[in-house]
């Protein structure tokens, strides 16, 4: 009778193994699903200092961007301007070449007899010595143009090794540009994703602050346009003129103007505005001018905050600035005391 039982598969124990594992990973993932939805109901003030920290960091990023895309755009016109030099010294290299060749022709042509025959052949002695000796100075004239050439190449040669050294540096910034581009688009879009947990009502009034102390930026703006301090010289008048007339612009990542501003960009374009050339990014522009102390402000300072200089805004007088806050903020007035405090430059 036990040679009629049924054997046992040996299929069987893998097949409950793979159910078992379907199984698990199924609950697995729905644990994972659903602790991806039952993040810990964050309170709106929660909400809004994540948000705060990944604008500053997106704020941080963009920084890096610009100065990625200032040092991408030196390297291109550097990489132009020596393939410029290059077509330039080719085309001399060329006219060389074609000169040396007509010198090297013509002897070629008249090196077919020995000069003593070429003399005793000739009908006029005199016309041949003379010629002779143009021959010796043609010589000469090979000589120097055969140098000429050999210098021209090398510099040609020392022009296209810079020019390749350009190319890489430029596909680095690129890549580099890529990378800060990337983070500022992840936390913005990080940003956006707990916006949405909040009311209209909720957004709308983050979106009327400026982030840390956003209570008080409302009446530190009526404040600000009330308590205006005059200006030291023209240059800095003429800079808090253009910010103010950029007030109520949006502000945009990476953008300098004049429809649009990120923090930097806003203060580079009011100090050009004033004839002032500040560099693109907050900490190559804290550099810019004179450092001065918080009490030593005075109206047109560039005020800059937090340990990485990772924001600017241009200093009005009264305890105010006025600044390009944040992505879906509008350039506007804000106390300094907003942010932390990083230090101060006076471009003029």
């Amino acid at each position: 009778m036990a040679a009629h039982r049924r054997p046992r598969s040996k299929h069987r124990p893998y097949g409950r193994t793979a159910a078992t594992l379907a199984l698990a990973g199924a609950a697995t993932a729905t644990g994972l699903e659903g602790s991806a939805h039952a993040d810990p109901q964050l309170s709106t003030a929660q909400v809004k200092a994540k948000v705060d920290k990944l604008y500053h960091q997106a704020e941080a990023a963009t920084e890096k961007y610009n100065g990625a895309k200032e040092k991408a755009a030196d390297a291109s016109a550097a990489l132009d301007a020596l393939r410029d030099e290059a077509a330039r010294r080719t085309e001399q290299l060329n006219v060389s070449r074609n000169a040396l060749g007509s010198i090297a022709t013509a002897q070629y042509r008249a090196g077919g007899l020995d000069p003593a025959v070429q003399l005793a052949l000739s009908s006029d002695p005199d016309e041949y010595l003379r010629g002779s000796a143009l021959a010796e100075r043609a010589g000469f004239q090979q000589a120097q143009a055969v140098s000429r050439m050999r210098a021209q190449l090398g510099e040609l040669g020392r022009l296209r090794t810079k020019a390749d050294g350009k190319l890489a540096e430029l596909k680095s910034r690129q890549a580099e540009l890529a990378t800060h581009k990337s983070t500022v688009t992840r936390k913005l879009a990080d940003a956006e994703k707990l916006l949405a947990r909040l009311t209209a009502a909720e957004r709308a009034r983050y979106a009327a602050g400026t982030g840390p102390g956003d209570a008080r930026a409302d009446r530190a703006e009526s404040r600000g346009a009330a308590t205006a301090v005059q200006a030291p010289n023209s240059r800095a008048a003429a800079a808090i003129a253009y910010a103010r007339g950029a007030l109520g612009k949006p502000y945009v990542w990476g953008a300098t103007g004049p429809n649009g501003f990120d923090c930097s960009g806003l203060t580079q374009a009011a100090w050009r505005a004033a004839g002032v050339a500040l560099p693109r990014t907050t900490y190559t522009q804290i550099n810019a001018g004179q450092r001065v102390s918080r009490s030593q402000l005075a109206p047109g300072d560039l005020v800059f905050f937090y340990s990485g200089i990772s924001h600017v805004g241009l200093y009005v007088g009264g305890g105010q600035m006025i600044h390009a806050p944040r992505p879906g903020a509008d350039v506007r007035m804000a106390p300094i005391d907003q942010m932390p405090f990083a230090g101060a430059a006076r471009p003029a």
